[in-house]
């Protein structure tokens, strides 16, 4: 973890090329504040009480699997997603992540040739909810006759369990979409994944399902370790200002409070008066932590820390999976364990148990990551 700060430099000098989200905390409960949508109490307390439902646990389409010794080809999206699908996969299907670590899935674009990849997939997961819609038209658009598109997110959530706030406002339609930063979330993608490649490759169903209950134990230990740790933290100290806004359903989850975000935006430039209105907020609230992107540098996060006193941690990761492909901690559970410890360390809770942790898969991966 990285703990940084850099010299006091002009508010104005900052903000060029970013969006500013201020947000207040819900009245009673975690969650993102008013400004552009709010994560309405209801709905918070509605995701704290997350199961996974039986149309995520029973998807999938009747198939007979992979004809002769072909094995099953599954493609994915974001590494995390990659990660939980290879886990309960193992080595039985072959699986494709098509959008690279460290870039904005939210606008990636694909290149031509993963057309080809979507042309020959079994089964193409996504997260959906709006994360990934350029790479989701292209998915439509190119695979197979008899293929299966499956949208986790969708599948997990119920319409009145969805989170919205001032990156993803209600009135935009797309909600949140983050949901893996909740590990029960997580777990419920397994089963809508044990069930779809269940479904679609009857002869390997055992292994499909047994790879699930394997990992979805290991997620729940992750689970009970981070409400450990989050027990550690006082209430009050459960604050996160990031750059960017992926800790939504993880803060109803374990009682935190989302208090911004930072998105970069190319559609207006934030004013200062409105990094004003944040320090201020951060101030008063004695937030003592702002959480930056490994990926993606925030200058505005650097000064709103230099203006509040508060420590910049700025190694923070969304979907860019710790080490490379083969490494240990190169999965979803190596991701979380990294986040949870970086954000319970910097607000003074103790992290042992999740640093002790095992992310490793708990079963055989062939998965390939885009680059």
């Amino acid at each position: 973890m990285t703990t940084r700060r850099s010299p006091r430099h002009p508010v104005a000098a900052c903000l060029l090329g970013f969006a500013l989200c201020a947000l207040a905390a819900c009245g009673d409960g975690a969650g993102s504040g008013p400004r552009g949508g709010s994560a309405d109490a209801g709905a918070v307390r509605r995701v704290a009480a997350f199961t996974c439902p039986d149309r995520a646990t029973g998807a999938g389409a009747d198939r007979d699997g992979p004809v002769g010794d072909r094995r099953l080809r599954v493609v994915t999206t974001v590494a995390p997603l990659t990660s939980i699908v290879a886990n309960v996969a193992g080595d039985r299907a072959d699986v494709v992540g098509i959008v690279p670590e460290g870039t904005n899935s939210h606008t990636y674009e694909p290149k031509p040739s993963v057309a080809a990849d979507l042309s020959k997939a079994d089964v193409v997961f996504v997260n959906g909810l709006g994360l990934e819609d350029p790479t989701l038209e292209l998915a439509e658009a190119n695979r197979a006759d008899g293929s299966q598109l499956v949208e986790l997110g969708t599948l997990a959530l119920d319409e009145d369990q969805y989170l919205y706030d001032f990156s993803f406002p209600r009135d935009g339609g797309r909600p949140n979409p983050h949901l893996w930063t909740n590990p029960p979330m997580a777990a419920c993608y397994a089963r809508t994944v044990a069930s779809v490649l269940a479904r679609a490759d009857p002869v390997g169903a055992a292994t499909y399902r047994s790879n699930a209950d394997a990992y979805v134990a290991r997620v729940d230990q992750l689970d009970r370790l981070m409400q450990e740790a989050s027990a550690s933290i006082p209430r009050e100290d459960r604050e996160l200002l990031t750059y960017h806004d992926a800790y939504a359903y993880f803060a109803a989850h374990y009682e935190w409070t989302v208090v911004g975000a930072i998105q970069v935006s190319s559609f207006e430039d934030p004013t200062p008066k409105d990094v004003a209105r944040l320090i201020d907020q951060v101030k008063e609230q004695d937030v003592r932590a702002v959480f930056g992107s490994e990926v993606f540098p925030s200058p505005v996060l650097d000064q709103i820390a230099d203006e509040t006193g508060a420590a910049y941690i700025d190694d923070l990761r969304d979907d860019d999976l710790p080490g490379g492909p083969g490494d240990p901690e190169h999965s979803y559970l190596g991701l979380m364990r990294f986040d949870f410890v970086t954000m319970v360390e910097a607000l003074g809770g103790d992290a042992s148990g999740l640093e002790a942790f095992d992310p490793s898969d708990v079963a055989p991966s062939v998965a390939s990551y885009a680059r």
